[in-house]
């Protein structure tokens, strides 16, 4: 994972098009002629031996002939030629370049990619359109048309759907910064361009196009930040068997579960839209409207029945209206009829003109209340909508001038050809604007929507207690059945995988025969009343599917009639299943409870993935579950249980109590905690879970897992804890110290450290006077992505209090990561610092970080003299010499 050259690609300072053509119609042709037409503002070359010219451009006979090595070049050749035209241009000094040709084959792709490693040049496509920077006025793509220039991001797998979008967006006069077609996506994908753009100022927000994807661990770890920086919103093509059959076929890719995508979607925070119409409404407010400072709308309206429908889309979508101020309401009163609706929506009644309009809005303007504000335009024969229209753009555009922040506007004029001359005024001056209340509506939720996702994955998770696990138990278990060459454990090696993870699970005692059935069954009846008697089967794995379950079973003697019976019926119907015995439980009674199910699967593209939903027998024909990648915390978890309808049932109905929640969603962070410890497990069905007020307990589990000659697990899209990090150390008068990587939790640890840390060191650390960290900024100290960062935490073991932190951020492809080291003030000079720095630069080097950097105020002495003892070199920033910067190599582990 790197972005490293991604600069030559996307903001290049020189072009060269290999393949320039002179046929009319051609792809190098069309590219040469787009690419002269826009103007780029840096040099430009063609390179083709059969022309001195091109459209009036001189034209060289090769690579090697250019004056100069340019930046970035655009491959137009036949697909022989591709891999011997990268290594041209590799030699020459290019960094990156956009390759158009299609109809590479495998062998012709990897020898693209190899002629390039050495380099590391970087490249698009193949088999792509091209793509647009319209800021530097380079069009590099064979479109008929391009886009205005903007801060909006576009990055297709469709080159058909690049020029649809632009299309759309020339009619609304909406700009792009970036317009990306991937491809066949070789090398840059959408991990590569999302990590770029989050920290690209001209880029607000980021649209994409999804079939497939082909890294996702790379992917979640940048949208993660891309997302937390701006808005990122997806359209996910392939959402069932055939679509998805389609998509592979288009993209040479195997399109995974449209229901993983989804679940890794919500938990990198990207906004999902399911068709175009949708993607284009979130575009329109993306492009018009300052960012949200609230969540409410208000609507303005000369019809009553157009405010109503916009109102019931609002709450289709869990939206909310503003109040009216007194204030407001008084105002408006001076203005408007007494019919008017004395209310939100503001009803200005149907024989509104001009005046009556304006005067209406500019009030709602001037209104404190920070509240989105909807206006719509009823067509009608006694006012123009044409002369409202312009009336209205006047005043938006006085707003703008004049307000401190100026309030998000979105504008609906019904009708057709009536409303065309008002959505070209609304275009020009930058209002959104929509066909349909329902299209404003759904267009402001989506951002809302965006922001709520944003701010319920920084909530700070309750914390968990570790007790109750044994990874070594479980690991003993599944190793012995890998040995057997089994790829399913029986039930009561299930149980005990689950029980060794803190999980509640039933008793399950194991009978060889009938008879042995009988004696367990009478000890177990003697204390819980009635049992419950399965079949043992390495070959049958869904018992009750051929009669192997027997419930409430009251008498010894009963349960071994039963057992007899159930052996006689396996061995009549499937005569090939072995038979290893039987299971002996007893019954449990919970007649309040709920049955659930717990599960793992494994998705070929995002790795394993936890599901949880309404359980029993019939799981699949009522089909409410959800799915969660993990590591879950208990906040993600009570998320997965909130995304599934059981979870209004489980909250508490009628003489019903609530089930214990915080039990069950530890269940789920325990399996995901087994998942990420076992990676031999590749499916897991805890079914029924039982779940009530008292907690929950599992009556049945069922463990597959991969056999020797199998391809391994594919690995968790996002790293999980690194618990092999974590270690106490003695030091000196302090005593033992709990070192160990930082978890979402330890926010709430944060407000007692800070308390302890004076001023001045505060100033050394973040440069600044001291004041309270944010609750933003503390989440992003503490939700870090394993995958790329580190930050280990020193606890006192004794009071859970937080001593210390060390931590380094590292560049996608981790050459290079910044650190930083705090230790409170009163334990100055007892080797704290010193130690967690040695924990994060043995990190470091593992994990194989090639550099550690940092900038340091030259009043900082303390922390000089550290970095000196632990090898690294020191320079006087030639820009600031109140600051020193410090690097150190690290080794090769």
């Amino acid at each position: 994972m790197t972005i490293r050259n991604l600069d030559a690609l996307l903001a290049p300072r020189s072009v060269v098009l290999v393949g320039a053509g002179k046929t009319p119609g051609s792809v190098g042709h069309t590219i040469a002629r787009n690419m002269l037409r826009a103007g780029f503002t840096g040099e430009t070359f063609l390179v083709n031996p059969k022309h001195t010219e091109i459209e009036g451009q001189a034209c060289h006979p090769s690579i090697a002939a250019l004056p100069s090595a340019p930046d970035l070049a655009i491959v137009a050749t036949p697909p022989a030629t591709v891999p011997g035209v990268i290594a041209e241009l590799a030699a020459k000094g290019t960094r990156a370049a956009v390759v158009i040709t299609a109809g590479l084959d495998e062998a012709a792709t990897n020898a693209m990619l190899e002629a390039g490693r050495s380099r590391l040049f970087r490249i698009l496509g193949p088999n792509c359109i091209g793509m647009m920077l319209p800021q530097l006025r380079l069009d590099a793509s064979f479109a008929y048309e391009p886009p205005a220039a903007g801060d909006l991001a576009f990055i297709s797998q469709s080159g058909a759907l690049v020029t649809s979008v632009v299309d759309w967006a020339a009619k609304r006069k909406i700009g792009f910064s970036h317009v990306l077609s991937l491809g066949n996506m070789a090398d840059v994908d959408f991990g590569d361009l999302l990590d770029y753009l989050a920290g690209d100022r001209s880029c607000r927000a980021i649209l994409l196009y999804m079939e497939a994807l082909t890294h996702a661990p790379k992917f979640m770890s940048a949208a993660r930040r891309a997302a937390r920086a701006k808005p990122v919103v997806v359209i996910k093509s392939g959402r069932n068997e055939t679509a998805a059959k389609a998509a592979a076929s288009h993209t040479g890719r195997l399109a995974g579960s449209d229901a993983a995508y989804d679940a890794a979607f919500r938990r990198a925070g990207i906004l999902r839209v399911y068709d175009l119409p949708e993607l284009f409404d979130a575009a329109e407010v993306l492009a018009r409207a300052p960012r949200l400072r609230s969540e409410r709308l208000t609507i303005m309206t000369n019809g009553g029945g157009a405010g109503v429908l916009a109102a019931d889309r609002l709450a289709d979508f869990d939206g909310r209206l503003a109040d009216l101020s007194t204030e407001a309401r008084d105002k408006l009163d001076a203005v408007l009829p007494p019919t008017w609706s004395k209310a939100n929506p503001v009803d200005i009644i149907g024989d509104a003109g001009v005046e009556r309009t304006i005067a209406a809005f500019e009030i709602l303007l001037a209104d404190p209340d920070p509240s989105t504000i909807l206006a719509i335009n009823c067509p009608t024969a006694l006012a123009s909508s044409t002369d409202i229209a312009t009336a209205f753009v006047a005043a938006v555009e006085r707003h703008r001038a004049t307000a401190a922040a100026p309030k998000p506007i979105l504008a609906n004029w019904l009708g057709s050809t009536v409303a065309e001359p008002a959505r070209e005024m609304f275009a020009e001056a930058g209002i959104a604007s929509f066909e349909t209340p329902g299209d404003a509506v759904r267009g402001l939720m989506q951002i809302v929507r965006y922001n709520r996702a944003q701010d319920e994955l920084m909530q700070t998770p309750a914390a968990m207690t570790d007790g109750g696990i044994n990874p070594a138990a479980a690991t003993e278990i599944l190793d012995r059945v890998f040995a057997e060459g089994r790829s399913m454990l029986t039930e009561p090696e299930a149980k005990s995988v689950v029980a060794a993870y803190g999980i509640p699970v039933v008793e399950s005692a194991c009978a060889a025969d009938p008879a042995e059935v009988e004696a367990i069954a009478q000890r177990m009846i003697e204390g819980n009343g009635s049992v419950v008697v399965k079949i043992l089967s390495r070959d049958i794995t869904h018992k009750s599917d051929v009669g192997g379950v027997a419930l409430d079973i009251k008498t010894a003697q009963d349960a071994r009639a039963i057992a007899a019976r159930m052996q006689t019926k396996i061995a009549e119907r499937h005569p090939t299943a072995r038979m290893d015995g039987f299971t002996v439980s007893p019954m449990v009674r919970r007649p309040r409870s709920h049955e659930l199910i717990v599960g793992l699967s494994v998705d070929p593209t995002f790795g394993p993935l936890v599901m949880f939903g309404a359980g029993g027998t019939a799981v699949e024909v009522i089909r409410d579950t959800a799915l969660a990648l993990p590591p879950l915390d208990l906040r993600l978890a009570h998320d997965v249980i909130r995304a599934t309808r059981i979870s209004r049932l489980l909250e508490g109905y009628r003489d019903r109590p609530p089930a214990a929640l915080d039990a069950i969603a530890e269940t789920l962070v325990r399996i995901s905690q087994l998942v990420a410890d076992q990676p031999l497990i590749k499916e897991l069905d805890l079914n029924p879970l039982l779940a009530d007020d008292r907690g929950v307990i599992a009556l049945d589990a069922r463990i597959g897992i991969g056999l020797a000659h199998e391809p391994a697990r594919t690995a968790m899209a996002i790293r999980p804890y690194p618990s092999a990090w974590e270690k106490t150390i003695e030091l000196g008068t302090l005593g033992p110290v709990f070192l160990r990587p930082i978890k979402p939790e330890d926010e709430h640890l944060y407000e007692a450290f800070m308390a302890k840390v004076d001023p001045d060191d505060h100033r050394l650390r973040f440069f600044s006077a001291k004041q309270r960290l944010s609750h933003k900024l503390l989440a992003r100290l503490t939700q870090i992505d394993y995958a790329r960062d580190m930050a280990f935490v020193a606890i006192a073991p004794a009071t859970g209090e937080l001593l210390g932190v060390s931590r380094y951020s590292a560049e996608p492809d981790r050459q290079n990561a910044e650190y930083a080291v705090m230790v409170r003030s009163d334990l100055k000079g007892q080797g704290l610092g010193w130690a967690l720095m040695r924990h994060l630069i043995d990190h470091a080097a593992v994990t194989k970080v090639g550099h550690l950097y940092g900038s340091v105020l030259a009043a900082n002495t303390t922390m000089l003299q550290m970095c000196r003892e632990l090898g690294f070199t020191l320079e006087i920033d030639p820009d600031d010499a109140s600051l020193t910067r410090v690097r150190l190599d690290l080794p090769k582990v």
